[in-house]
């Protein structure tokens, strides 16, 4: 039987930084990617973080815009403008393949239409089950470290990682890539639009406007599940107020993607002996606006360092994880579930909170701030401001 010291189910951001970084270090690593062409099937704003090409080694190539505006619409439609460190914009086409090349070069075995079925356990080591779709053989492969990195559709219930309420976090979504003859107004160039309102069947949605090369993402996801005419409908209305305000006279072409994203709190177990889950399987997503590229490519590194440092005892690699990840991510996405959950209750939340962004340029610089980069004032300073809100908020 096949055997190699690492196995990574998935080729998207989590799984391809994990390929590429424990490649690097030696690990003979195997990825199982259950789509043809890596990147394929990702309906996704794309929108990273300030940084991120420098951070995960990326080039600068694979950027469209940089972002130093952004702005939030409340459940009225008033628009407030936030300055922010200039993000960026790309595909999942670009951003997943460049890495999936990547980790080619550096040595990672990445085995396209491979559709992972099932895990078992004989002795130390995981029994990986996966169907090759071009052959139409059912494999198996031996591994000391399994990295689970699917996306929201990742296949755990019967696994040890299993997490009951993972379908009450799973959000619908629909896009339109839209092709313009002509430029859209310029400042639909620089911006990040969110915008939060109800669906004609009163559920709080979250859409978004993110500028491309040669398009523009127009998309919007619903907490569960919605007929696919009701969410086309949702998504007709909303992408004609955009276009009256940034390209009302231009002709277009559309290209419509839908799937399934996360907008929950991060699944509770994300390591058990010689398994890890990482990216938006392990529900690190930001619920307040969908982020979490940056969150699923540093889940792939920390799967990377575990395995590449416990290599003499690969039984401790999800201990490693475990704790690494835990403690870089989970107060804050746990805090912004919450937090979403709370303003979705009462829409006139939005407005306050928007308001109170917009009259803070440093509360904004410090929500955009992971934990560990704040200091003791800055906390402070965040605490004084969650007071005010909770204060403002707490009885309309």
């Amino acid at each position: 039987m096949e055997q190699v010291e690492f196995v990574v189910v998935g080729c998207g951001p989590a799984g391809g930084v994990a390929a590429r970084e424990a490649s690097r270090a030696g690990v003979r690593t195997v990825v199982l990617e259950k789509d043809s062409t890596v990147g394929a099937k990702r309906v996704c704003a794309a929108g990273l973080r300030p940084g991120f090409c420098a951070t995960f080694d990326l080039p600068r190539a694979i950027v469209h815009c940089d972002t130093p505006r952004l702005a939030l619409f409340d459940p009225a439609g008033k628009e407030y403008e936030l300055a922010i460190v200039p993000g960026h914009t790309t595909t999942r086409e670009e951003l997943d393949g460049t890495i999936g090349d990547l980790a080619r070069t550096d040595g990672a075995d990445i085995r396209t239409s491979s559709l992972f079925r099932g895990l078992r356990r004989e002795g130390n080591r995981l029994l990986i089950d996966y169907a090759d779709l071009k052959s139409g053989e059912h494999k198996t492969i031996a591994t000391q470290n399994v990295f689970f990195a699917q996306g929201s559709t990742a296949k755990l219930e019967d696994t040890e990682l299993a997490y009951p309420q993972w379908q009450n976090g799973l959000v619908t979504t629909l896009q339109y890539r839209v092709y313009l003859d002509r430029p859209a107004a310029a400042v639909a160039y620089t911006s990040l639009e969110m915008h939060y309102f109800a669906t004609l069947d009163g559920r709080m949605t979250v859409a978004w406007m993110f500028p491309k090369r040669d398009h523009l993402a127009i998309g919007l996801g619903v907490m569960g599940k919605m007929a696919g005419a009701q969410l086309r409908e949702e998504l007709d209305r909303f992408t004609d107020r955009v276009r009256a305000r940034l390209y009302p006279a231009a002709t277009f072409t559309t290209k419509l993607e839908g799937h399934l994203l996360y907008g929950g709190a991060p699944r509770p177990a994300v390591a058990v002996p010689g398994a890890m889950v990482g990216g938006t399987a392990a529900g690190l997503v930001d619920a307040t606006n969908g982020e979490g590229i940056y969150e699923a490519a540093m889940s792939g590194r920390f799967a990377a360092d575990a395995v590449s440092a416990s290599r003499a005892q690969p039984h401790r690699a999800y201990q490693r994880y475990g704790t690494a990840l835990k403690n870089r991510f989970y107060s804050r996405l746990r805090h912004r579930a919450e937090l979403m959950r709370y303003l979705e209750c009462k829409p006139s939340r939005y407005s306050a909170l928007f308001d109170q962004l917009g009259k803070s340029a440093r509360f904004v610089d410090l929500l955009q701030r992971e934990d560990h980069e704040r200091t003791l004032g800055d906390k402070a300073f965040l605490y004084g401001q969650a007071l005010r809100f909770a204060a403002r908020t707490f009885h309309g």
